[in-house]
Parts: structure tokens; sequence; C-alpha cells
């Protein structure tokens, strides 16, 4: 790994749960919407933690790792009953799971329909999986339910992160710095060298 990726590494621990100076900037926009901060409650221990727009539910305290790149958005590591019920008391309308079956212990599709919201599965196994049918078929997700809240998650939010940098960089056309710093935003941390690579190759 180069230095310089070494040292966007430790950058992602200042970005876990969003707690970035643009996110703590008087007011953010998302999707063309200007976003109040006196809804935001700055943690050190937890960071951003947007209660008003979560129904008072602090995701925090129950998800983890938990990265908030913005307000409808939550990446978390692998879910459980107790952490789909916190997610849809919080008002998340869509959670989308990278996880192969096999690291399944528990009827997800189930239990997250269950509580009403909508799944999608889309199974990022590692490294191997990250090609562009898998991210144009992720980009059609989120395409598909733009403007929905919506909660992220593998089994750390790593796979989420690099699938996020590969969208950024391939199908948004942003530049390398942008594009691993929208990963590390959403939990990208031991692919980031991988997801760096294939943003050097031609897709």
């Amino acid at each position: 790994m180069t230095q310089s990726n070494q040292d966007k590494s430790n950058q992602a621990q200042s970005n876990q749960v969003g707690n970035s100076q643009d996110q703590m900037a008087a007011n953010d926009t998302f999707n063309g919407k200007e976003i109040d901060n006196s809804e935001k409650v700055d943690n050190s221990e937890e960071g951003v933690i947007y209660l008003d727009a979560d129904n008072t539910v602090n995701l925090s305290a129950t998800l983890s790792p938990y990265y908030r790149p913005n307000e409808q958005t939550i990446v978390c590591g692998a879910l459980d009953d107790k952490k789909v019920q916190a997610l849809a008391d919080a008002g998340v309308e869509l959670v989308i799971n990278l996880q192969p079956d096999t690291e399944l212990d528990f009827d997800e599709a189930a239990a997250v329909q269950q509580a009403g919201m909508a799944y999608e599965h889309l199974p990022i196994s590692g490294a191997e999986d990250l090609k562009q049918l898998k991210i144009l078929a992720f980009d059609k997700l989120l395409r598909q339910y733009h403007g929905k809240k919506i909660a992220m998650h593998c089994g750390s939010g790593n796979r989420v992160g690099a699938a996020m940098t590969l969208r950024s960089g391939w199908l948004r056309g942003r530049k390398m710095d942008t594009a691993m710093k929208h990963g590390y935003d959403h939990g990208l941390t031991s692919l980031e060298e991988e997801a760096h690579n294939r943003l050097l190759v031609p897709r």
C-alpha cells in the first residue's frame, strides 16, 4: 500500500460516522435539499447523530460500525432482529444487503419486510465481486430508490464503501481523491487498495 493510501486509511477513522468538517458546516445540502444542522448532535464518541430525522432513535448506540455520510444514508455492519427494528423505528425505507447468504444467520429479508421496509439483496463476497456488472446493478438500485432513506450494509461497511468508491469513479466520473473519499465516508477500509487499483484501470 502506498504512503498516500495509508494516510487516507488513517483518515477513514476520522470519517467514520460522518464526523467531518464539511458535515459540521452551518448548513448542508443533499439532493438539492438544505439540511439544517441544528438537527445534528455531535458526540466525540458517536459522531453525527440525526436525532430529529431518525425519530429520536440513536442509531449509533445500536449499529456498529456505523457510518453516516448524510441524513438519508446509513452504512453499517451485519444486522440482526434488534438492529432491523431500530432502522425501521428511525424511518428507514430501504435496506440494501451486500452480504451473501452464507454470511447470514437469520432471515433478514423477512425481518426487514415485516418491519415495513423494502429489501434488496446484492451479494458482494469480496474483492472478486467488485466488477463493473455488480457496480452497475448497485447503481441501478440507488437510482431506483433515489430520495428514499436507505441503510446499506455488509459485514462491516467495507464492501459498501468499496462499491460506492467504484460507483463514484466509474459511473459518476469523479477524480480519484474524490471517489476514494466518498468510499471512506461510506465505510471503506481494508478494500481501499483494491478499489484504488480498479479505478486506475479503464472500465
